[in-house]
């Protein structure tokens, strides 16, 4: 083990609603891949899509549905609702084209990395389609903070499953538990996933949302910006 890696934290980071601001993102998809497919995008709408588009991907993490079944089924349920006979699939294909296309940033998100920067190992933990998640990423110019990016596409594997974990862990050169945190927004993939891998959490909460989940993070935040000191906190 390199004295170097050995004496920086490991600091695993979610991308999506944690560094880049998803929900802007995805607004701006949808309503530009419904527009274009003569949907009026309501706020009655978008507000549906989303109550289905999250239960799908708790199924997701649950390993109750498959990624395919994910992308277009979440459409095809909303189209089935409203009775649009738009093709879903391409809804999805148009969705995920312009999702892949820019990037907003979370509040302090790029002082944080900044802050962290050469003094973390630093690793992306994503569970977002590769392509998009790839747009995106290039598009904000953040991979230069990176040591890795795990995106689950990729791994073969979803958080929270401890399988994805092992696989990011794997690729981790001189990894240790001990010295690692997983960071995100959610609990039923982030931290769940990090309770699952036996290593530190910290629920990034920025609107102060109760816990019901029944998991207990190590750590919890409301800004970003709080990052730096904590992890200094817990490792130094």
């Amino acid at each position: 083990m390199t004295e170097n890696n050995k004496s920086r934290p490991i600091v695993l980071i979610d991308l999506d609603n944690t560094i880049l601001n998803f929900d802007i993102a995805e607004r701006s998809a949808l309503t530009t891949a419904f527009r274009e497919y003569g949907i009026e995008p309501t706020e009655e709408l978008l507000r549906r899509y989303s109550v289905i588009n999250k239960r799908y991907w708790e199924m997701l993490e649950r390993g109750e549905m498959s990624r395919e079944k994910l992308l277009v089924g979440r459409f095809q349920e909303l189209f089935d609702e409203i009775g649009c006979e738009v093709p879903a699939a391409e809804v999805q294909d148009r969705y995920e084209e312009v999702l892949s296309t820019g990037h907003w940033f979370m509040p302090g998100a790029e002082e944080m990395l900044e802050a962290l920067y050469g003094k973390c190992r630093l690793f992306i933990c994503s569970n977002g389609n590769a392509q998009v998640q790839d747009g995106r990423l290039a598009s904000s110019g953040i991979e230069k903070y990176f040591e890795g990016i795990f995106i689950s596409e990729r791994i073969g594997y979803d958080k929270p499953d401890a399988r994805y974990f092992d696989a990011c862990f794997a690729r981790i050169p001189d990894f240790s538990k001990e010295r690692a945190i997983m960071i995100g927004d959610s609990l039923t993939s982030d931290i769940r996933g990090g309770v699952n891998a036996g290593i530190k959490t910290c629920w990034f909460n920025p609107k102060n949302e109760e816990n019901r989940s029944g998991l207990k993070p190590d750590y919890e935040i409301r800004r970003l910006q709080q990052i730096p000191g904590l992890i200094e906190q817990i490792f130094c």
